[in-house]
């Protein structure tokens, strides 16, 4: 082989090496996945046991640094032919212990307080307001999935994790007016999700995720914080214990049960 035709192999070969370099990025990103192919993703992992029973610890946070401690039981059941069951109590302090909140749909949530002795509907104006004075509204409580009420765009991936900024549909009954999640591509569970206010666009809470553990083969995160940025608030909830497919009975999320003490 003479010098001329092994220069220009190299030559080739550089070539090809420098556009294989330049081009796979781009490449990559046709195999990527869709905004709403993530938002699945999220849905599954947030949804995928069969049911679940958490013991937590609820702190209430105040803007001097104050807190208040609060026990709940969370009750969970996955609906795969519609919407999913939850149920939470809480079961100390005196103050509130026995209050109960059950949530057969984003447009059927009840709430029962010993104090009054009755069962009270939630109606559709109130479910983003805030949930026993947490960070969390009554929506965000009983909400289980985004599909279905948000569009959803990817507006950053890393090697990591998507950015996906999902604003509501037309007529959906969200209380924000863009949420905005970090999720992990490697169990796809959200390390943060930015809720923006719903008439002035701006921040309004941010959602932290932590200490995401696998318990019983699914994805947990065991720690939750939700800041308020506008009120300078925040709720943290550590859960303590969780059980997974337990084989909970539909007859547990029921009005009846919620007077009943636990």
């Amino acid at each position: 082989m003479n010098k001329t035709v092994r220069k220009q192999k190299a030559f080739f070969l550089s070539v090809f090496l420098l556009l294989t370099f330049y081009l796979s990025p781009f490449t990559c990103l046709s195999w990527a996945l869709t905004a709403d192919e993530v938002v699945d993703k999220v849905d599954a992992a947030m949804r995928e046991a069969k049911d679940s029973v958490a013991m937590s610890k609820m702190i209430l946070v105040e803007k001097d640094g104050s807190e208040r401690v609060r026990q709940i039981k969370a009750y969970f059941k996955n609906n795969p032919k519609g919407d999913d069951l939850t149920l939470t109590r809480f079961l100390t302090p005196a103050d509130v212990k026995g209050v109960s909140f059950l949530s057969l749909s984003e447009n059927e949530m009840y709430l029962y307080m010993p104090a009054f002795g009755k069962i009270r509907r939630i109606a559709s104006h109130v479910k983003h307001e805030s949930f026993m004075g947490t960070d969390f509204s009554y929506d965000d409580i009983g909400k289980t999935k985004y599909k279905g009420d948000y569009d959803p765009k990817i507006v950053e991936e890393t090697p990591a994790e998507y950015v996906i900024e999902a604003t509501p549909k037309p007529k959906a009954e969200v209380g924000y007016s863009k949420v905005k999640l970090w999720v992990g591509k490697e169990n796809w569970i959200p390390t943060k999700i930015e809720f923006y206010h719903s008439k002035k666009g701006s921040l309004l809470k941010v959602l932290t995720n932590s200490q995401i553990e696998n318990i019983q083969g699914h994805w947990t995160p065991r720690k939750m914080v939700m800041e308020n940025v506008e009120d300078k608030h925040k709720t943290v909830i550590e859960v303590t214990e969780i059980k997974y497919d337990t084989g909970l009975s539909n007859d547990i999320f029921s009005q009846r049960i919620l007077k009943q003490a636990e």
